[in-house]
């Protein structure tokens, strides 16, 4: 199991590197006159060209990436080129605002999605059919419909919950609660769809097996079987849809925190790319490539603890 984990964190720092390194290109090759958007259009060409060597951008692409690089490594991220503020205090501000509503919109997906996964295969008839309508919506309505409509209906007619706005939990933990609640559920109707529609199957395929029979041979009831075997055996192919949502509700976020005006990352990702902040944009790609890598690697542990051939692989 070390060697697997090991194998699994190796690769997971190679591909951070090759990211970064990636990222840093494109940026390097699309980045146009920066320092002219820096300072303006009425700044002079002697003021601008001074300002692109203060910046560096007058040095190779190797230069720039690995100074950048060994002060990533380090920790540091440098600041934005316009606002002057340390891009690791900013992702620090910004960063639980979308953690805490992907995280809780990922929690909230996989235990649905089990419940009503595991019904529809189990129960079958009108259960199933309503999942399957469900999975259809879910897919098919766009999020940023839900989280209008989840607006006007809990915060605007009804009250229960605030509409716009982000109150941190160390703040005032029922405040916090209230702030997530609506985009936690605006994110994870898609989620739901998928995964659910995923375990569906999945435990369809495992109750077709001989081992099931085998086991309701003996008179176990289907609760059990379920439970202990079935689940256990479905649950690789839907950590690993799980895993696939999470990482696109870290972009899907972003329409959800235009909505409820929250300030997370989404709207610094988009700020700082159409300005060309090259130290905000890597430090956001950073984070999110070490996000995935971490997600991926959790799957993978929980994979190879519910089968252990993955841990061959």
């Amino acid at each position: 199991m070390l060697a697997f984990i090991v194998r699994r964190l190796v690769s997971g720092v190679v591909l951070v590197f090759v990211i970064s390194a990636v990222a840093f290109s494109l940026l390097y090759v699309s980045g146009g006159d920066i320092a002219r958007r820096i300072l303006g259009v009425n700044a002079t060409q002697a003021t601008v060209a001074q300002k692109t060597h203060e910046l560096g951008l007058d040095r190779s692409l190797f230069s720039q990436y690995t100074d950048w690089l060994g002060s990533a490594l380090s920790g540091d991220f440098g600041r934005s080129w316009f606002s002057g503020q340390l891009v690791s205090e900013s992702l620090g501000q910004r960063l639980p605002v979308t953690l805490s509503i992907v995280v809780g919109a990922t929690l909230l997906a996989a235990i649905v999605s089990v419940v009503i996964g595991v019904l529809a295969a189990v129960r079958g008839g009108w259960v199933d059919r309503v999942v399957q309508v469900i999975s259809v919506l879910g897919f098919a309505v766009p999020g940023f419909l839900v989280a209008l409509a989840l607006v006007l209906f809990f915060a605007i007619d009804l009250g229960w919950f605030r509409a716009t706005g982000y109150i941190a939990f160390a703040d005032s933990a029922s405040g916090w609660l209230q702030s997530v609640t609506l985009p936690v559920l605006a994110l994870s109707l898609a989620v739901i769809a998928s995964v659910a529609a995923q375990i569906r199957g999945a435990v369809i395929d495992a109750l077709a097996r001989d081992y099931v029979r085998t086991l309701r041979s003996r008179g176990l009831p289907t609760g059990r079987i379920v439970v202990r075997h079935v689940l256990r055996n479905a649950g690789g192919p839907a950590l690993a849809v799980l895993a696939v949502q999470f990482v696109g509700l870290l972009g899907g976020a972003v329409i959800v925190e235009q909505v409820f005006a929250l300030p997370g990352i989404g709207q610094l990702a988009v700020s700082a790319t159409s300005q060309g902040d090259i130290p905000v944009v890597m430090g956001l790609v950073i984070v999110t490539a070490v996000i995935v890598v971490v997600t991926n690697l959790v799957i993978d542990l929980a994979q190879a603890y519910l089968n252990p051939k993955v841990r061959l692989s």
